[in-house]
Formats: structure tokens, sequence, C-alpha cells
């Protein structure tokens, strides 16, 4: 909304939206309990106004000088709504820290607003919002203390958003710090917040704060706050503000809290940081030259630019071919080349077919590039477009590098080939499922024969047999309840919660072994196997490789280690790998000392 700068109309129009403020109330929920133990009360401006937001009033008090007023009212609103319905719980209100160190403002001034309608400032929980840069943390805590001698509660919000930061939360020491809607929508489908709100679990858990997730709208999200041991949530899917009170959650809440269940952490789809980086922060920018232009002008190119490694040919702006700096040197030395072909158009000694990369294309999807036959990319480098269009050149050593530095990085925190979670990972959630202490199957999964075909086919083909084990595994998992780890090689271990976990196993095996043949070569299939060296270097048939996975039920009495889970899942698989049967479960529904 746009205002015209009229003070008199401005002044009008904080007076009559002050008169006319009114109280919406949205519940704060215990997630172990599913009880509603306090309400954020929102004050909201009269519809009469035409549609002004709360935000945009705060912004003209702030402009007229009048925010720490203005906020005074809307305190009063809450409160006096909140009794007036007989409230049971918390109240949290919101206030700017200007309302603390404005000197207009007085501590008994607040002690005042928030008294309205015989409120209990012992029932009362203060929302420090971020609307103001706090300069002075240490100034605002000494502000605080008096409300807090009064039984005042206070809490960050939108930690993770705006001008919230760890110098309020370690100079202030709320009580509650409410975590941003931006981390919490996706926490479940997203790592890397995943990350971020774990260690704010530990910030919390040092600095003595209670974590309350904001702006909660998914049911997966809020089985992951569960999850995380955070012990309050707000949002839609808990309950909409309202006028009235509200005493209950909703029923799609209740059910997710009350699922058995151990929320599945995300997986990594790529390096962990996604850092945004894509091949537009490699492009060089260099002029590109036409059929029209002669072997000459490539001579002349090169000779102004000698940090080029290469020149791109394009026909209307669409790139047509590469020219190799070191290749056309090289021609063009040789004797009467240059009265040959100088004057000949520069398509003659160009790479047709170059290769093209759109400007937005990640790096990581660029490791294909890397594993692929052509390796021309290293000498030429490569084209990028935008919409098909030519903007500039790569080298193949700036990607190579780039690559590899990501391929790195990610290594330290899941398998670089498959991106699913490593060791750690997975013995942290078996760890969870163990203190839950809930039936689930672990199942070990590996291939047979797969050495002689790695040995047989190179170790390209041999990844790509072990990513397409990868797909298949997270495909036909349940990924709200079942785990795929990548325990390194081709040897992964599932964690299975869903109730059909055999029926999935042999699904996956099934699938697999079919579409494994499409990695051997036709005389291969037909002879149903391949000849190679053994471990002992000598001549063996070995049937195509297939895969076997073992499985162990875990069900009371629990073990005490999640390694113990591990070593028998294996002695399952040797099983499944000695009988040559896809899958085999091991007997026994306690195998390991009660």
């Amino acid at each position: 909304m746009t205002f015209v700068r009229d003070s008199a109309r401005l002044t009008s129009l904080l007076d009559r939206a002050q008169k006319g403020l009114h109280a919406m109330f949205q519940p704060l929920v215990r997630l172990d309990t599913m009880e509603i133990v306090a309400y954020e009360g929102l004050a909201r401006p009269p519809e009469h106004l035409g549609g002004i937001t709360t935000p945009e009033l705060l912004n003209l008090a702030r402009v007229e000088g009048r925010l720490g007023e203005f906020e005074l009212a809307a305190a009063r609103t809450v409160c006096g709504a909140f009794m007036a319905q007989h409230a049971r719980g918390r109240l949290l209100v919101n206030l700017s820290a200007q309302a603390f160190m404005q000197k207009s403002i007085k501590a008994d001034d607040l002690i005042a607003a928030l008294s309205t309608g015989g409120m209990e400032l012992s029932r009362i929980t203060i929302e420090l919002t971020e609307r103001d840069i706090v300069d002075e943390s240490a100034r605002l805590a000494h502000e605080l203390g008096y409300l807090r001698a009064h039984g005042v509660r206070f809490a960050l919000d939108d930690f993770g958003n705006g001008h919230s930061n760890f110098e309020m939360w370690n100079e202030i020491h709320p009580e509650v710090v409410k975590i941003d809607r931006y981390l919490i929508h996706g926490l479940s489908k997203s790592a890397e917040r995943l990350a971020i709100v774990r260690a704010l679990c530990q910030v919390a858990e040092t600095l003595g704060a209670d974590l309350v997730g904001e702006g909660v709208e998914d049911a997966d999200d809020l089985s992951m706050l569960r999850e995380l041991g955070i012990s309050y949530a707000q949002g839609f899917l808990l309950a909409h503000p309202s006028a009235k009170i509200c005493d209950k959650i909703s029923d799609v809440a209740i059910a997710t809290l009350s699922q058995p269940t151990v929320a599945v952490p995300p997986r990594l789809h790529g390096p962990v940081t996604q850092r945004p980086m894509h091949l537009g922060h490699l492009v060089i920018e260099a002029p590109a030259l036409t059929a029209q232009d002669s072997n000459n002008d490539v001579i002349a190119l090169f000779a102004r630019q000698p940090e080029l490694h290469a020149v791109a040919v394009v026909e209307d702006e669409h790139p047509i071919g590469i020219i190799n700096r070191r290749i056309f040197s090289e021609r063009m030395a040789q004797p009467y080349t240059r009265e040959l072909y100088g004057r000949k158009s520069c398509t003659a000694f160009m790479h047709e077919a170059p290769l093209l990369c759109d400007v937005r294309q990640s790096l990581e999807s660029m490791a294909d590039v890397l594993r692929g036959q052509d390796q021309r990319y290293l000498s030429d480098g490569f084209v990028i477009t935008r919409e098909g269009l030519y903007l500039g050149l790569g080298t193949g050593e700036s990607l190579v590098r780039r690559v590899t530095e990501l391929r790195i990085e990610a290594a330290r925190y899941a398998n670089p080939l498959t991106f699913l979670p490593g060791n750690i990972p997975v013995t942290e959630h078996l760890a969870r499922l163990l203190r839950a202490e809930l039936p689930f199957t672990v199942a070990y999964v590996d291939l047979n024969h797969f050495k002689p075909f790695n040995d047989q086919y190179g170790y390209f083909r041999g990844d790509e047999m072990i990513r397409l084990l990868a797909d298949i595994l997270t495909a036909e998992v349940n990924p709200r309840s079942d785990f795929v780890g990548h325990i390194g090689g081709d040897d992964f271990l599932l964690v299975f919660q869903s109730e059909d976990w055999e029926i999935r196993c042999k699904q996956m095996v099934a699938l697999f072994n079919q579409r494994a043949q499409n990695l051997f070569a036709d005389e291969d299939i037909a002879r149903k196997g391949i000849v190679g060296e053994d471990r002992h270097g000598n001549m063996q048939f070995f049937p195509l490789t297939t895969v076997a996975i073992g499985a162990v039920r875990v069900v009371p009495p629990f073990p005490g280690r999640p390694e113990t889970l591990a070593t028998l899942a294996a002695r399952a698989k040797r099983h499944a790998k000695r009988a040559q049967v896809g899958f085999y479960l091991l007997a026994g529904e306690a195998p390991w000392p009660a």
C-alpha cells in the first residue's frame, strides 16, 4: 500500500487504527503431550481502514515516531481480549526492542499495558520482534531486567531471519527462541535446513532456552520437529489464528503426532553445502566468429587475446563449432598451410558438435561429463549458452578443479558416488530407533559377482551399476519411514519401519536383476555370465551380477548397540549369497543377548 506524506492524515489514520484494533490468537502446542500451552496474541487493524496490514501500520507508526505508543495499544488489546475469554496458559505478546529502549516509554507504561484486564505478568512471554536492528544488545538486556523482576519471560521471534542474531541470544538469554518459518518449512526434505536446526538445538540446550518451530504447515515437518526433540510448535497445520480462543489442535496434527514412527532425516542430493555454483560462474567472456570469418581472422583474434584457449564459431548466435587454439596453431604452422587456408572459412579447422552447456547448469551435474568417454572438453573446453544462444567459453581445467572440490567436500558427509548417507548417519539413525523402542527391520544389500563385472567393463560402468542399485533402493522404500544408507563400495544398509518391508525387498531384487542386464554386452547376456580372473588370477566363469539382501527383524528385547544390528544384517546377507537367493531373513525374533 502506498501512502502520501500527509502528517495530519497519517495521524488520523493511526488514531483510528489504534482505537479499532482487535485480537487474534494462535495456539502454541507442546509436541510430546499435544497440549495447547500458550497463545500468541496478534493485533489486527479494523477492516474499515481499507485493507491496511499490521506491518504497514507499524511502519507508519515508526515514521511518525509513535511505534512505542502503537505497540502498547496492541499489547493492551491482546491482553484485554485474552482475559475477557478467561483463557488458560501463557500469552505471547509481540513488542519490538524500541518499545523498551525509547525514553518516552517507561517501564511502568509497559507493565500497565500488559496488566490490562487483570492479566498476571507471570503468564506473559514477550516476543522480541525483528523489526529493528539492535546495536546495543547489552543495554537492551538491562532494560528487560525490570520486567523480568516482575515475572515476565522473553522470546526471540523469527530466529534465523531478519535481524535476529546470536549476539541478542547470548546477551538477553531468552527463555524461548522461535525458529523462523524459513528454516521450518521443508525441514523434512532439506538436509541443509536440518543441519542448521540441529545446531540451534545444541545452542538452546547450552543456553537454557526452549525452542518453538514457527510456521508449521506440513505433517512431515512436524514429525521432524518432534524427532529433533523440539518441545513446541506453532502453525496453520496445528491451528489457524482466530478471535475465539482455540482449545484443540487439528485432526491432522493429532494423527501426525500419534504415529509410532521415527522420522527419517532428509538425505543430500548433492554436495552438503548446496552452494549456488553453476556454469555461469565459470564463463569466460570471449568473442565468437562466424563462417564468414577466415582463418586469418582467427590468427588475428588469438594474437589480440593470448589468454584465449579456444574460440567459438556461431551461426545466428547459435554455436556450431569450436576452434582449439593449440591444434589450430599447430596446423597453421605447417608449411604453406597459411597460404592455402588463410583466406578460407574458419570452419575448416573447427571441431563440430562442441560440448554445449547452459549457463544455469549446476557444476555438480557436470560430473557426468567428466565420466564420459568423450574427453575432448579437456583441451577444447566447452561452450556456455543462454537459451541456446552463445554466451561464452569454459575451460576443462576449471571444470575439473571445481567439480573435484565439490566431490571432496561432499565425501565428508555422504558417499560421493550416490550422495546417500554414509556410516555415521546410518549408525545415528539406528540409535534413534533403538531409543524409541519401536520394531523395525535392518537389511544389508550387496552385489553378487560385482568385482568381475567391474574388472571386465571398467569402473565407469561399475559406478553406473552402483548408481542403478542406489536409485532402485531409494525408489522402492517409503521415504517417510524408511532409511537408505550407502556404507561403501556396493554395500548398502536399509532400515525399514514400513510394514510391507519384505515385499519391498523382493521387489528391489527383481528390479535390479532385470535392469542390470542392460549394462552387459549381448554375448555375456547370451551365455549368462562373463569370463574373467578370480582373486587368485585364474580364469573363471562368473554369472551375471545380481543383488543379495539379508534382513534382520528387530523387536523387543532390543540390543544396546547399533553395531550389533549391522553385524547381524551382514550375517544374513552372507546367508543370502551362499544360498544364491535374492532375499534371506535371519531366523529368530531377537538373535542378540537380551
